[in-house]
């Protein structure tokens, strides 16, 4: 599972407060809210709603960590939420496609279990997909 992407029939804004709701029922940490369109709208320019939801939890950081230093890079997983073409979108990389370049048993178990998590907080959307 590399990248899930699909399109919602609700708001970017909507589609934000379900993710990190459901972000925090599984649980996993908003490490950060990053709202594109509020940071443009302090420097004048507008522009569409987009936004990243970067999530995870120091317990799987230290796993990672432990797994392949490396692999620190790519924490935490991101899922970006837009408004494209008169529809939102939301898109996520899963655990497991972004671990797989280290060839590590460890890095592919902790991804397995990761994707399961993701899984749930995208499915917070599976009644409004298009």
């Amino acid at each position: 599972m590399e990248l899930k992407r699909f399109a919602v029939r609700v708001s970017a804004a909507v589609a934000v407060e379900r993710l990190s709701g459901a972000a925090a029922a599984v649980p996993m940490g908003l490490v950060a809210h990053i709202n594109g369109q509020a940071n443009c709208a302090r420097k004048g320019i507008d522009v569409p709603p987009d936004q990243i939801l970067e999530i995870f939890r120091p317990d799987f950081a230290v796993k990672v960590w432990a797994a392949d230093k490396r692999a620190g890079l790519d924490i935490p997983i991101r899922i970006h939420v837009c408004e494209h073409e008169g529809k939102t979108w939301v898109a996520c990389r899963m655990p497991s496609w972004i671990f797989e370049p280290y060839d590590s048993a460890a890095l592919d178990a902790i991804g397995c279990e990761l994707d399961e998590i993701f899984a749930r907080i995208l499915a917070a959307l599976d009644d409004v997909k298009e």
